[in-house]
């Protein structure tokens, strides 16, 4: 069966449970299985579609962990490297009065190395992507030399292997030793890219658009395109139309995740039905409605991984909105 391959890093949200308060007030804090890709990976597993992820993990406790709580979630990990002599990133994230969160600093020191920071490009497992459908990246693994090697051998994978790409800008400066490296990078993986996703502070800042039928001008290529604005309608260009969807309200606890939440969902509904329906923008509305269901969904509790919904979950809450109406 084909599957959808999520690369990227796997890692812990230390969440600070008091809200409000900076990293030195905070007194105590609520690890959480994390790291974008492995976000979207355990959400399509909860959702029902077959997903690989290919990470790195340091050989010690917090590595052996994640495994394990990948596993239990129903991500196939035969790709997740681990590497001996690195360590298991960890995350601190504080929540400000709304539950919106922002990334404070790491575990360890400045010389600490970083297990998401070393996956092997010769060690990506090939027959992983004879069998995939789509490969889902972000821009995190660009920022360390060896991890964007692996990119670069995924990319041209994916192109043998006729899989489609799609990328998430997540955009982290912290993650970057030079932060404006971003800008030679961007463009080579767009080429590369069917799908695209990221925030309007994204799209302000890596492309000065903010329109997605304005960045599919310039990348002719793109098949989609998708704009998230917290709180604000999400903005997408499907079936060469450009369209907005309605965030759903809802009393958000944490967002962290709710990004990945809404991806997993988009990619799970466009795995199990023909590309093609997306020109029918009816067709292309409901999937859209499906993802931003998730989004919210999400919010609902903590931690990126725990509170993602389950199939039933979305499409009983999209009922309960359609009753409504």
């Amino acid at each position: 069966m084909s599957r959808v391959i999520c690369l990227g890093e796997v890692l812990i949200d230390q969440i600070a449970e008091d809200i409000g308060v900076p990293y030195e007030q905070v007194s105590s804090w609520k690890p959480c299985f994390g790291g974008a890709l492995a976000n979207v990976a355990c959400g399509l597993a909860k959702l029902g579609t077959p997903v690989s992820l290919i990470s790195c993990v340091g050989q010690d406790d917090a590595g052996t962990d994640l495994l394990k709580q990948l596993g239990t979630a129903g991500v196939e990990t035969s790709g997740v490297q681990v590497h001996p002599e690195s360590t298991t990133r960890e995350v601190y994230v504080i929540r400000n009065d709304q539950g919106d969160r922002s990334f404070d600093r790491f575990n360890g020191d400045p010389q600490t190395v970083f297990a998401d920071t070393v996956m092997s490009a010769e060690h990506l497992p090939e027959h992983l992507f004879a069998e995939a459908k789509f490969l889902v990246l972000g821009t995190l693994s660009l920022s360390n030399p060896q991890t964007s090697r692996a990119i670069g051998r995924a990319l041209k994978l994916a192109e043998q292997y006729f899989v489609k790409v799609v990328v998430d800008v997540n955009w982290r400066s912290m993650f970057w030793q030079n932060p404006e490296q971003v800008m030679k990078l961007l463009p080579v993986l767009l080429k590369y890219t069917d799908f695209l996703k990221m925030t309007e502070d994204e799209a302000k800042l890596l492309f000065r658009l903010t329109s997605p039928a304005a960045i599919a001008q310039a990348y002719s290529h793109l098949e989609g395109i998708l704009i998230t604005n917290g709180d604000q309608d999400c903005r997408y260009y499907l079936g060469e139309k450009q369209s907005k969807h309605p965030v759903f309200p809802v009393h958000s606890i944490d967002t962290t995740g709710a990004g990945d939440a809404f991806l997993a969902a988009f990619i799970h509904k466009i795995y199990h039905r023909p590309i093609a329906n997306l020109l029918d923008p009816k067709s292309a509305n409901e999937v859209m409605a499906y993802a931003c269901a998730a989004g919210a969904l999400s919010t609902l509790a903590m931690g990126a991984i725990a509170s993602q919904p389950s199939d039933r979950q979305i499409r009983e809450f999209l009922a309960m909105r359609e009753a409504k109406h």
